[in-house]
Protein backbone atom coordinates (compact mmCIF):
# COMPACT_ATOMS: atom_id res chain seq x y z
CA UNK A 1 0.00 0.00 0.00
CA UNK A 2 1.53 3.46 -0.74
CA UNK A 3 1.32 6.37 1.30
CA UNK A 4 -1.53 8.95 1.20
CA UNK A 5 -0.61 12.61 1.78
CA UNK A 6 -4.06 14.38 1.80
CA UNK A 7 -4.22 17.48 0.20
CA UNK A 8 -7.30 20.17 0.20
CA UNK A 9 -8.60 18.91 -3.01
CA UNK A 10 -9.80 15.55 -1.29
CA UNK A 11 -11.94 17.55 1.27
CA UNK A 12 -15.42 17.89 0.31
CA UNK A 13 -16.66 20.56 2.90
CA UNK A 14 -20.38 22.31 3.73
CA UNK A 15 -19.46 25.07 5.72
CA UNK A 16 -22.96 26.89 5.91
CA UNK A 17 -24.80 24.82 8.00
CA UNK A 18 -24.79 21.22 9.37
CA UNK A 19 -27.17 19.92 6.14
CA UNK A 20 -25.68 17.81 3.43
CA UNK A 21 -25.66 14.38 2.46
CA UNK A 22 -23.22 12.53 4.85
CA UNK A 23 -20.82 10.23 2.84
CA UNK A 24 -20.58 6.75 4.73
CA UNK A 25 -18.77 3.40 4.52
CA UNK A 26 -20.11 0.10 5.71
CA UNK A 27 -16.45 -1.10 7.21
CA UNK A 28 -16.63 2.06 9.38
CA UNK A 29 -19.96 2.07 10.87
CA UNK A 30 -19.84 -1.76 11.35
CA UNK A 31 -17.23 -1.50 12.95
CA UNK A 32 -15.35 -4.79 11.58
CA UNK A 33 -12.38 -6.12 14.09
CA UNK A 34 -11.03 -9.29 12.38
CA UNK A 35 -7.39 -9.30 11.51
CA UNK A 36 -8.04 -9.07 7.96
CA UNK A 37 -9.80 -5.54 7.91
CA UNK A 38 -9.78 -3.79 5.02
CA UNK A 39 -7.41 -0.85 5.56
CA UNK A 40 -7.89 0.60 2.12
CA UNK A 41 -11.43 1.06 2.24
CA UNK A 42 -11.18 2.87 5.43
CA UNK A 43 -8.94 5.30 4.44
CA UNK A 44 -10.73 5.59 1.15
CA UNK A 45 -13.85 6.73 3.33
CA UNK A 46 -12.11 8.91 5.28
CA UNK A 47 -11.01 10.79 2.57
CA UNK A 48 -14.56 11.36 1.36
CA UNK A 49 -16.30 12.46 4.61
CA UNK A 50 -18.16 15.81 4.79
CA UNK A 51 -16.40 18.70 6.63
CA UNK A 52 -18.74 20.87 8.11
CA UNK A 53 -17.78 24.40 10.53
CA UNK A 54 -20.53 25.05 12.95
CA UNK A 55 -19.99 28.74 13.81
CA UNK A 56 -23.52 28.88 15.15
CA UNK A 57 -24.99 28.00 18.70
CA UNK A 58 -28.36 26.23 16.50
CA UNK A 59 -26.07 24.16 14.23
CA UNK A 60 -24.79 22.20 17.35
CA UNK A 61 -28.10 20.96 17.36
CA UNK A 62 -27.26 18.14 14.93
CA UNK A 63 -24.01 17.69 16.02
CA UNK A 64 -25.48 16.87 19.31
CA UNK A 65 -28.05 13.92 17.72
CA UNK A 66 -24.99 12.36 15.73
CA UNK A 67 -23.70 11.94 18.88
CA UNK A 68 -26.59 9.93 20.36
CA UNK A 69 -26.64 7.52 17.04
CA UNK A 70 -22.68 7.36 16.29
CA UNK A 71 -21.82 4.49 18.43
CA UNK A 72 -18.00 6.05 18.60
CA UNK A 73 -16.61 9.51 17.51
CA UNK A 74 -13.01 10.68 17.22
CA UNK A 75 -12.23 14.06 18.52
CA UNK A 76 -9.30 16.21 19.04
CA UNK A 77 -9.26 19.77 20.21
CA UNK A 78 -6.82 23.09 19.70
CA UNK A 79 -6.12 25.55 22.20
CA UNK A 80 -3.92 28.45 23.69
CA UNK A 81 -2.16 27.78 26.89
CA UNK A 82 0.91 29.78 26.53
CA UNK A 83 0.68 32.81 28.89
CA UNK A 84 -2.49 32.07 30.79
CA UNK A 85 -3.55 29.91 33.34
CA UNK A 86 -6.74 28.65 32.10
CA UNK A 87 -6.31 27.52 28.68
CA UNK A 88 -8.27 28.85 25.49
CA UNK A 89 -10.39 26.48 23.93
CA UNK A 90 -10.13 27.59 19.90
CA UNK A 91 -11.78 24.56 18.51
CA UNK A 92 -13.13 21.09 18.98
CA UNK A 93 -13.11 18.19 16.04
CA UNK A 94 -15.28 15.37 15.91
CA UNK A 95 -15.91 12.91 13.55
CA UNK A 96 -18.86 10.57 13.62
CA UNK A 97 -17.44 8.14 11.10
CA UNK A 98 -19.15 9.64 8.58
CA UNK A 99 -19.23 13.31 9.46
CA UNK A 100 -16.23 15.74 10.53
CA UNK A 101 -17.29 18.59 12.44
CA UNK A 102 -15.29 22.09 13.42
CA UNK A 103 -16.31 23.83 16.34
CA UNK A 104 -15.81 27.28 16.56
CA UNK A 105 -15.64 27.06 20.37
CA UNK A 106 -14.89 30.44 21.21
CA UNK A 107 -18.53 31.17 19.73
CA UNK A 108 -20.61 28.40 21.30
CA UNK A 109 -22.06 27.21 24.58
CA UNK A 110 -20.82 23.66 24.88
CA UNK A 111 -22.53 22.40 28.10
CA UNK A 112 -24.51 19.67 25.70
CA UNK A 113 -21.80 18.70 23.97
CA UNK A 114 -19.43 17.77 26.94
CA UNK A 115 -22.99 16.10 28.10
CA UNK A 116 -23.37 13.96 24.81
CA UNK A 117 -19.50 13.08 24.83
CA UNK A 118 -19.98 11.69 28.38
CA UNK A 119 -22.58 9.09 27.20
CA UNK A 120 -20.94 7.74 23.18
CA UNK A 121 -20.09 4.60 23.31
CA UNK A 122 -16.26 5.04 22.83
CA UNK A 123 -14.79 8.44 22.53
CA UNK A 124 -11.13 7.80 20.39
CA UNK A 125 -8.24 10.18 20.99
CA UNK A 126 -4.87 10.04 20.97
CA UNK A 127 -2.69 11.06 23.53
CA UNK A 128 -5.75 12.81 25.22
CA UNK A 129 -4.02 13.88 28.49
CA UNK A 130 -4.53 17.65 27.96
CA UNK A 131 -7.61 17.26 26.23
CA UNK A 132 -9.26 15.30 28.75
CA UNK A 133 -8.04 18.06 31.24
CA UNK A 134 -10.00 21.06 28.97
CA UNK A 135 -12.76 18.73 28.97
CA UNK A 136 -12.80 18.38 32.98
CA UNK A 137 -12.14 21.56 33.22
CA UNK A 138 -14.94 23.07 31.30
CA UNK A 139 -17.78 20.62 31.51
CA UNK A 140 -17.87 19.57 35.10
CA UNK A 141 -18.25 15.95 34.24
CA UNK A 142 -17.16 13.25 36.21
CA UNK A 143 -14.58 11.26 35.67
CA UNK A 144 -15.42 9.77 31.58
CA UNK A 145 -16.03 5.98 31.12
CA UNK A 146 -15.63 5.75 27.27
CA UNK A 147 -12.00 6.30 26.38
CA UNK A 148 -10.21 4.76 23.97
CA UNK A 149 -6.49 6.01 23.78
CA UNK A 150 -4.46 4.94 20.57
CA UNK A 151 -1.57 6.31 22.62
CA UNK A 152 -2.17 3.62 24.98
CA UNK A 153 -3.61 1.14 22.77
CA UNK A 154 0.05 0.95 20.43
CA UNK A 155 1.97 0.78 24.00
CA UNK A 156 0.76 -2.67 24.31
CA UNK A 157 1.63 -3.51 20.59
CA UNK A 158 5.24 -1.61 20.46
CA UNK A 159 6.55 -0.75 23.95
CA UNK A 160 6.10 2.73 23.20
CA UNK A 161 4.44 4.36 25.49
CA UNK A 162 4.36 7.93 23.76
CA UNK A 163 4.19 7.58 20.31
CA UNK A 164 3.26 10.20 18.71
CA UNK A 165 0.21 10.84 16.34
CA UNK A 166 2.11 11.41 13.05
CA UNK A 167 4.70 8.35 13.89
CA UNK A 168 1.63 5.95 14.64
CA UNK A 169 -0.13 6.70 11.28
CA UNK A 170 2.21 6.10 9.80
CA UNK A 171 3.33 2.85 10.81
CA UNK A 172 -0.29 1.03 11.13
CA UNK A 173 -1.85 3.07 8.13
CA UNK A 174 0.49 4.05 6.06
CA UNK A 175 -0.81 7.22 5.57
CA UNK A 176 1.38 10.67 6.18
CA UNK A 177 0.03 14.11 7.79
CA UNK A 178 1.77 17.43 8.55
CA UNK A 179 1.93 18.17 11.93
CA UNK A 180 3.54 22.17 11.33
CA UNK A 181 0.47 23.68 12.44
CA UNK A 182 0.77 22.53 15.83
CA UNK A 183 2.15 25.72 17.91
CA UNK A 184 0.35 27.86 15.67
CA UNK A 185 -2.40 30.33 16.75
CA UNK A 186 -5.60 28.72 16.81
CA UNK A 187 -8.01 31.49 18.10
CA UNK A 188 -7.49 33.15 14.75
CA UNK A 189 -9.93 33.74 12.24
CA UNK A 190 -10.34 32.65 9.90
CA UNK A 191 -8.15 30.10 10.08
CA UNK A 192 -5.58 29.17 7.18
CA UNK A 193 -5.61 26.81 4.69
CA UNK A 194 -2.84 24.66 6.52
CA UNK A 195 -4.49 24.99 10.15
CA UNK A 196 -8.06 23.81 8.93
CA UNK A 197 -6.13 20.76 6.96
CA UNK A 198 -4.38 20.04 10.09
CA UNK A 199 -7.31 20.21 12.52
CA UNK A 200 -9.54 18.00 10.20
CA UNK A 201 -6.57 15.27 9.67
CA UNK A 202 -5.93 15.07 13.54
CA UNK A 203 -9.28 13.39 13.44
CA UNK A 204 -9.91 12.26 10.02
CA UNK A 205 -8.10 8.93 10.22
CA UNK A 206 -8.79 8.28 13.87
CA UNK A 207 -11.55 5.95 13.38
CA UNK A 208 -9.46 3.96 11.07
CA UNK A 209 -7.04 4.01 13.46
CA UNK A 210 -9.03 2.97 16.10
CA UNK A 211 -10.30 -0.30 14.38
CA UNK A 212 -6.82 -1.68 13.01
CA UNK A 213 -5.54 -1.13 16.57
CA UNK A 214 -9.13 -2.92 17.74
CA UNK A 215 -8.31 -5.79 15.34
CA UNK A 216 -5.07 -6.59 16.19
CA UNK A 217 -5.63 -5.92 20.12
CA UNK A 218 -8.69 -8.11 19.93
CA UNK A 219 -6.43 -11.00 18.05
CA UNK A 220 -4.38 -11.04 20.83
CA UNK A 221 -6.86 -11.41 23.81
CA UNK A 222 -5.35 -7.66 24.69
CA UNK A 223 -8.37 -5.20 24.22
CA UNK A 224 -9.89 -5.73 27.40
CA UNK A 225 -6.55 -5.02 29.45
CA UNK A 226 -6.14 -1.26 27.16
CA UNK A 227 -9.61 -0.65 27.57
CA UNK A 228 -9.09 -0.69 31.44
CA UNK A 229 -6.06 0.93 30.83
CA UNK A 230 -7.81 3.85 29.07
CA UNK A 231 -10.66 4.27 32.08
CA UNK A 232 -7.50 4.27 34.51
CA UNK A 233 -5.85 7.24 32.67
CA UNK A 234 -8.59 8.98 32.43
CA UNK A 235 -9.31 8.50 36.11
CA UNK A 236 -6.26 9.68 36.60
CA UNK A 237 -6.43 12.90 34.89
CA UNK A 238 -9.82 13.70 36.77
CA UNK A 239 -8.29 13.86 40.22
CA UNK A 240 -4.96 15.55 38.96
CA UNK A 241 -7.53 18.30 37.56
CA UNK A 242 -9.23 18.27 41.06
CA UNK A 243 -6.34 18.96 43.26
CA UNK A 244 -6.31 20.90 46.15
CA UNK A 245 -4.03 24.16 45.74
CA UNK A 246 -3.06 22.96 49.24
CA UNK A 247 -1.59 19.56 47.81
CA UNK A 248 0.06 21.01 44.97
CA UNK A 249 3.29 21.25 46.67
CA UNK A 250 3.35 17.15 46.74
CA UNK A 251 3.99 17.52 42.69
CA UNK A 252 7.51 19.34 43.79
CA UNK A 253 8.01 17.46 46.60
CA UNK A 254 11.54 15.31 47.78
CA UNK A 255 11.92 12.46 49.82
CA UNK A 256 15.46 14.70 51.25
CA UNK A 257 13.04 17.92 52.14
CA UNK A 258 13.50 18.06 55.83
CA UNK A 259 9.84 18.41 57.21
CA UNK A 260 10.58 22.15 57.83
CA UNK A 261 11.56 22.43 53.99
CA UNK A 262 8.26 20.46 53.09
CA UNK A 263 6.43 23.41 55.43
CA UNK A 264 8.27 26.04 53.18
CA UNK A 265 7.41 24.06 49.69
CA UNK A 266 3.76 23.78 51.23
CA UNK A 267 3.03 27.37 51.44
CA UNK A 268 5.18 28.59 48.42
CA UNK A 269 3.12 25.84 45.94
CA UNK A 270 -0.25 27.14 47.37
CA UNK A 271 0.16 30.60 47.22
CA UNK A 272 1.81 30.42 43.74
CA UNK A 273 -1.13 28.57 42.62
CA UNK A 274 -3.74 30.62 43.95
CA UNK A 275 -1.64 33.59 42.43
CA UNK A 276 -1.64 32.08 39.09
CA UNK A 277 -5.40 31.62 39.17
CA UNK A 278 -6.42 35.12 40.13
CA UNK A 279 -3.81 36.82 37.67
CA UNK A 280 -4.50 34.33 34.95
CA UNK A 281 -1.30 33.49 34.25
CA UNK A 282 0.78 29.87 34.24
CA UNK A 283 2.54 29.08 37.33
CA UNK A 284 6.02 29.46 35.71
CA UNK A 285 5.65 32.36 34.97
CA UNK A 286 5.29 33.55 38.63
CA UNK A 287 8.31 31.37 40.02
CA UNK A 288 9.58 28.06 37.85
CA UNK A 289 10.40 25.03 39.74
CA UNK A 290 13.95 25.65 39.78
CA UNK A 291 13.80 29.16 41.88
CA UNK A 292 11.40 27.01 44.02
CA UNK A 293 13.72 24.44 44.69
CA UNK A 294 16.37 27.46 45.21
CA UNK A 295 13.79 29.28 47.75
CA UNK A 296 13.70 25.85 49.59
CA UNK A 297 17.28 25.36 49.90
CA UNK A 298 18.40 28.28 50.75
CA UNK A 299 15.23 29.81 52.98
CA UNK A 300 15.57 33.58 51.92
CA UNK A 301 14.97 35.89 54.37
CA UNK A 302 15.25 39.21 52.62
CA UNK A 303 14.33 41.20 49.44
CA UNK A 304 18.65 40.60 48.92
CA UNK A 305 18.51 37.19 48.89
CA UNK A 306 16.14 36.25 47.26
CA UNK A 307 17.51 38.66 44.33
CA UNK A 308 21.30 36.98 44.60
CA UNK A 309 20.58 33.24 45.87
CA UNK A 310 17.64 32.60 43.51
CA UNK A 311 17.07 32.80 39.81
CA UNK A 312 13.00 34.74 40.55
CA UNK A 313 12.76 36.97 37.44
CA UNK A 314 13.48 40.53 38.23
CA UNK A 315 10.02 41.88 37.88
CA UNK A 316 8.16 39.15 39.68
CA UNK A 317 10.87 39.95 42.42
CA UNK A 318 9.49 44.08 42.16
CA UNK A 319 6.06 42.81 42.16
CA UNK A 320 5.69 40.04 44.98
CA UNK A 321 8.98 39.81 46.61
CA UNK A 322 7.18 41.25 50.01
CA UNK A 323 4.58 38.84 49.69
CA UNK A 324 6.60 36.27 49.33
CA UNK A 325 8.90 36.79 51.89
CA UNK A 326 5.79 37.00 54.06
CA UNK A 327 4.70 33.79 52.76
CA UNK A 328 8.49 32.10 53.84
CA UNK A 329 8.78 33.33 57.31
CA UNK A 330 5.09 32.46 58.11
CA UNK A 331 6.18 29.27 56.99
CA UNK A 332 9.31 28.41 58.68
CA UNK A 333 8.14 29.80 62.02
CA UNK A 334 5.50 26.73 62.19
CA UNK A 335 5.86 24.46 65.18
CA UNK A 336 6.77 20.88 63.76
CA UNK A 337 3.75 19.66 65.12
CA UNK A 338 1.95 21.76 61.79
CA UNK A 339 4.84 20.76 59.73
CA UNK A 340 3.50 18.10 56.29
CA UNK A 341 4.70 14.84 56.65
CA UNK A 342 7.90 14.11 54.79
CA UNK A 343 7.83 11.91 51.70
CA UNK A 344 9.30 8.26 51.85
CA UNK A 345 12.02 7.57 50.66
CA UNK A 346 12.17 5.19 47.50
CA UNK A 347 14.23 1.99 47.36
CA UNK A 348 17.71 2.11 46.61
CA UNK A 349 20.69 -0.93 46.92
CA UNK A 350 23.85 -1.68 44.89
CA UNK A 351 22.86 -5.56 45.58
CA UNK A 352 19.81 -6.27 43.15
CA UNK A 353 19.14 -9.79 44.04
CA UNK A 354 15.40 -7.94 44.96
CA UNK A 355 15.34 -5.89 41.92
CA UNK A 356 16.52 -8.61 39.61
CA UNK A 357 13.64 -11.16 41.17
CA UNK A 358 11.21 -8.54 41.07
CA UNK A 359 11.75 -7.51 37.29
CA UNK A 360 12.25 -11.67 36.42
CA UNK A 361 8.97 -11.56 37.89
CA UNK A 362 7.73 -8.97 35.47
CA UNK A 363 9.34 -10.24 32.55
CA UNK A 364 7.45 -13.54 32.64
CA UNK A 365 3.98 -12.40 33.37
CA UNK A 366 4.44 -10.21 30.57
CA UNK A 367 5.92 -12.69 27.95
CA UNK A 368 2.78 -14.93 29.28
CA UNK A 369 -0.08 -12.19 28.43
CA UNK A 370 1.98 -11.40 25.01
CA UNK A 371 2.61 -6.80 26.51
CA UNK A 372 5.63 -5.10 26.95
CA UNK A 373 7.29 -5.44 30.53
CA UNK A 374 7.27 -1.77 30.99
CA UNK A 375 3.43 -1.65 29.87
CA UNK A 376 2.97 -4.58 32.43
CA UNK A 377 4.34 -2.60 35.56
CA UNK A 378 5.14 1.56 35.65
CA UNK A 379 8.02 2.61 37.71
CA UNK A 380 5.76 4.92 40.01
CA UNK A 381 3.08 1.70 40.54
CA UNK A 382 6.64 -0.61 41.60
CA UNK A 383 7.98 2.59 43.83
CA UNK A 384 3.97 2.30 45.69
CA UNK A 385 3.96 -0.89 45.71
CA UNK A 386 7.74 -0.72 48.04
CA UNK A 387 6.11 1.52 50.01
CA UNK A 388 3.67 -0.59 50.93
CA UNK A 389 4.89 -3.83 52.02
CA UNK A 390 8.46 -1.98 53.43
CA UNK A 391 5.83 -0.28 55.72
CA UNK A 392 3.61 -2.84 56.27
CA UNK A 393 0.80 -0.27 54.93
CA UNK A 394 -2.64 -2.23 54.33
CA UNK A 395 -3.12 -3.65 50.99
CA UNK A 396 -5.83 -0.51 50.23
CA UNK A 397 -2.66 1.65 49.75
CA UNK A 398 -1.85 -0.08 46.37
CA UNK A 399 -1.99 2.13 43.85
CA UNK A 400 -5.39 2.23 41.33
CA UNK A 401 -3.33 0.61 38.11
CA UNK A 402 -2.64 -2.34 40.32
CA UNK A 403 -6.42 -2.99 41.84
CA UNK A 404 -7.60 -3.74 38.22
CA UNK A 405 -6.68 -6.74 36.14
CA UNK A 406 -2.88 -6.68 37.29
CA UNK A 407 -4.33 -7.11 41.05
CA UNK A 408 -4.44 -11.16 41.31
CA UNK A 409 -0.85 -11.36 39.98
CA UNK A 410 0.44 -8.65 41.99
CA UNK A 411 -1.18 -10.51 45.02
CA UNK A 412 -0.20 -14.05 44.50
CA UNK A 413 3.26 -13.85 42.44
CA UNK A 414 4.59 -10.56 42.69
CA UNK A 415 4.18 -9.48 46.32
CA UNK A 416 5.69 -13.07 47.78
CA UNK A 417 8.72 -11.89 45.18
CA UNK A 418 9.05 -8.92 47.31
CA UNK A 419 8.50 -10.62 50.88
CA UNK A 420 10.62 -12.84 50.44
CA UNK A 421 13.39 -10.06 49.88
CA UNK A 422 11.45 -7.84 52.64
CA UNK A 423 15.26 -7.44 54.57
CA UNK A 424 17.13 -6.05 51.74
CA UNK A 425 13.86 -3.87 50.61
CA UNK A 426 13.67 -2.13 54.22
CA UNK A 427 17.46 -1.48 54.37
CA UNK A 428 17.18 -0.18 50.58
CA UNK A 429 15.14 2.24 51.65
CA UNK A 430 16.70 3.82 55.33
CA UNK A 431 14.32 1.53 57.72
CA UNK A 432 16.31 0.04 60.59
CA UNK A 433 15.54 -3.79 60.73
Amino acid sequence: MSNRALNASNLKKDSSDVTGEAITDQSVQSGQTSSGIDIDALLNAASEVVVTWVREQHQLDEVIEALATCGRVALDTEFIKRDTYYPRLALVQLNTGDHIYLLDAPQLQLAELWQALSQVDVAIWHACGEDLGIFYLLSGCPPLTNIFDTQIALSYLTGQLQMGYQQALADQLETHIDKEQSQSDWLQRPLSDEQERYAIDDVRFLPALYLQLEAKLKAQGLYDYVWADCQLYASDLYEAQHVEDDAMYLTMADYRYTSQQMAILKAIATWREGLARATNQPRTFIIKKQAVREIITEKPSSMRELAHKTTIHRSMLRLYGEELLKVIREAKSLPPTEHPACLLPPYRSKNKILSKAVQHAIDEHAKMLGIPANVLMRKKWLSQLYEVIAFDQDISHLPQGLKGWRHEWVMHTLIPVIEKHKIELQQGMGIRV
